[in-house]
């Protein structure tokens, strides 16, 4: 089969990437002029330069291709450079649904987030709801997968709190730490994202990913500590009465870690029910304590 990617410069995309070519598939990816030599594959891989926010430049671009794989998605809004949650969530994901529709493409897989929702307070999370409601009304076989955080070697996730954990010898918490999250494993979500071009039952669903277990985000620094090889974190809980003022005040400093719209998201948790998911798609998901380990090289 050929599949048009996007996002295959990307955390997630790199994998799928890696997968299709494994699994024999040939790639057409949609790569933003000068990010060529960030795809992980070459064999069986065709760049197209253009940008999902540029319609023009997906003119004729999935001539030939059997399927869409639609990764592209930020967590941070940059409006200055002109980077924004609509912009690339609701107009790039318009963008390729149109394309697909003109150029004959009807499979078209799609990654949203877990959370998402109509009537979320977060601009991240209402964006990729409109992205899906998109999706949902096209005239394409579409499937939708909601991952929660993802992990995996190379993960900006485990790289933020192993850094932390590393350089800092009493770790910053925001509120309690008892807010839980589901780490999902990219080598699965990818694994699904390939598997589901050969499954017509797949089509018109929406899947939730999430790892084999919940965990609180107390518990995530523990687990993550222990696959470094330390014993213990010592955390250092800050109130969110203390936190709020200061990340409204600083969200708009492009170096500044976390948004307002991040903290919401992170405070509310993030897990799911995956039961549809590894059924549908045969599979045992993979827990955060199990996987991380695998995110350090062993020396």
């Amino acid at each position: 089969m050929k599949v048009f990617l996007t996002g295959g410069t990307g955390f997630v995309g790199s994998e799928v990437l890696r997968q299709l070519v494994a699994t024999g598939h040939v790639v057409r990816a949609l790569v933003r002029e000068g990010s060529e030599d960030k795809l992980t594959a070459a064999e069986n891989v065709e760049v197209h330069p253009g940008d999902v926010t540029d319609a023009t430049s997906l003119v004729g671009a999935l001539d030939g291709c059997d399927a869409v794989i639609h990764l592209v998605g930020i967590i941070r809004e940059f409006p200055g450079r002109g980077v924004t949650f609509k912009k690339i969530h609701v107009m790039g994901t318009e963008n390729m649904l149109e394309a697909a529709e003109e150029q004959g493409v009807r499979r078209f897989l799609h990654m949203s987030s877990n959370g998402t929702r109509e009537r979320s307070s977060t601009a991240y999370h209402c964006t990729k709801w409109l992205a899906e409601k998109l999706v949902c009304e096209s005239s394409l076989d579409w499937t939708i997968f909601r991952p929660s955080i993802i992990f995996g070697p190379g993960s900006e996730f485990v790289k933020m709190l192993s850094e932390l954990i590393r350089r800092i010898p009493i770790v910053p918490v925001i509120g309690d730490g008892q807010y839980r999250m589901q780490p999902v494993a990219v080598e699965q979500i990818s694994a699904s994202f390939v598997k589901a071009l050969e499954m017509p039952e797949t089509v018109d669903r929406i899947y939730h990913l999430g790892g084999g277990a919940s965990y609180s985000y107390d518990e995530i620094l523990d687990l993550t500590a222990r696959a470094m090889g330390k014993e213990k974190v010592t955390k250092a809980h800050q109130p969110l009465f203390m936190i709020k003022p200061m990340i409204k005040m600083m969200q708009g400093c492009e170096h500044f870690p976390i948004t307002n719209d991040q903290l919401t998201m992170l405070v509310e948790g993030n897990v799911c029910d995956t039961g549809d998911w590894a059924q549908a798609f045969e599979l045992e998901p993979v827990s955060y304590a199990v996987g991380v380990g695998g995110c350090f090289p062993v020396s």
